[in-house]
């Protein structure tokens, strides 16, 4: 299956974006913690670039710990201001106002400097379609802002937020980019959620899945639906289907409806905490 996505209104968002750059201090750029190297969109490298930058791993609570850490560690070495977020229960984002404070200190300084006092950070946030950018900003906020939603292209336009007199906030729509150089890039942000399930094979996606679980964490997936997960992914697709009373008519096992459950479950984190890729 070949893995790509990329509509028309990704086009016109990242053309709103170009046009709206020259207004930024800070791009503040969302990752999944689960794939941070592939939910990173390269276009955002040149469209911020000059800019100052903070990078949130967002739902690490759904991230293996030693994954996070791992990032973290990584993301600090290159000289970027990092923090952990879960945008759902709010942990991290206590610390998101210093840390926006602190990746624009040069900036602060430069206009306290030149008698330009209490003018407020203006950032652009950024990221791959459901990374849980509007959520994010409602936590931050502390107010339902922005429209959320938990599949990708909710948010069709920008949106300006003034979160205090010290922070103002664009949230904007959720970009690919127009290629993919490595399919597996493409397959992680299938797994995740970032592209459209409907131009998807979910019985491929979800074997895969099983593929990559499995070999990061043998178990997680027999203790989870009681299957035994040795065979080909197809053989232990089959096993959940069973389990799960997915059946067409005439008994027949319902692969697709085991498939959706299986990428539920782990887009839910109910299989378990996974980081798929490491720096």
């Amino acid at each position: 299956m070949q893995y790509q996505w990329y509509p028309g209104h990704m086009m016109k968002a990242k053309r709103m974006m170009l046009e709206n750059i020259k207004l930024i201090d800070l791009i503040i750029e969302l990752l999944d913690a689960r794939i941070p190297f592939s939910s990173r969109n390269p276009d955002i490298d040149e469209l911020g670039r000059n800019k100052s930058r903070l990078i949130i791993l967002n739902k690490s609570d759904l991230a293996d710990e030693a994954g996070n850490d791992a990032w973290t560690e990584s993301f600090r070495a290159q000289d970027h201001t990092v923090v952990k977020v879960n945008s759902r229960d709010g942990s991290g984002i206590k610390s998101i106002q210093a840390s926006i404070q602190e990746a624009c200190r040069e900036k602060i300084e430069r206009d306290r400097k030149r008698g330009i006092l209490n003018r407020p950070v203006r950032a652009m946030v950024v990221g791959i379609p459901n990374v849980g950018k509007s959520t994010f900003i409602n936590t931050l906020a502390g107010k339902a802002c922005a429209k959320t939603g938990n599949k990708p292209g909710v948010t069709k336009g920008k949106q300006w937020i003034r979160l205090n007199r010290n922070v103002e906030l664009l949230d904007t729509p959720g970009i690919l980019w127009p290629k993919f150089e490595d399919q597996k890039v493409g397959m992680h942000l299938a797994m995740i959620g970032s592209i459209n399930d409907e131009i998807l094979d979910p019985s491929e996606l979800a074997c895969t899945l099983l593929e990559t679980l499995r070999a990061i964490r043998g178990g997680a997936i027999g203790e989870r639906y009681g299957v035994d997960e040795n065979g080909t992914a197809y053989e232990v697709l089959c096993r959940i289907a069973s389990v799960r009373g997915c059946l067409k008519k005439g008994e027949e096992l319902d692969t697709n409806k085991a498939s959706q459950i299986v990428l539920d479950e782990f887009r839910s984190g109910r299989i378990g905490r996974f980081t798929l890729e490491m720096p």
